[in-house]
């Protein structure tokens, strides 16, 4: 099912299946601008994923995007490495979770 807003993507990733989420633990900052944009930290830990509002703590990865961008990329209709390549998306820290988070976002 499609989402329409950064809102809806963050309740999708908190309620996914512990399975999706084994062996993936890290702290990822979502730096999104425009409208609907904001600051979420995620905090993924034994198989449980955890949002809050702002920067709540150290992230192992920065994600910074537009929130149209991101709602897009949650849909499938942009390309993470694609994002990357065209300068919509910009990762700074740990790129291999980054690259993992592909398979939780979408």
């Amino acid at each position: 099912m499609a989402v329409t807003s950064v809102q809806e993507v963050i309740q999708r990733v908190t309620g996914l299946d512990p399975s999706r989420l084994a062996g993936f633990n890290g702290v990822v900052l979502f730096d999104l601008s425009g409208e609907g944009g904001g600051k979420w930290t995620l905090t993924i830990s034994e198989g449980k994923a955890k949002v809050e509002e702002g920067q709540t703590a150290t992230p192992n990865v920065t994600l910074a995007m537009s929130a149209a961008d991101f709602v897009a990329m949650a849909n499938g209709q942009l390309n993470p490495v694609s994002a990357f390549m065209q300068g919509k998306l910009r990762v700074t820290g740990d790129m291999g979770l980054a690259m993992r988070l592909q398979n939780i976002l979408t």
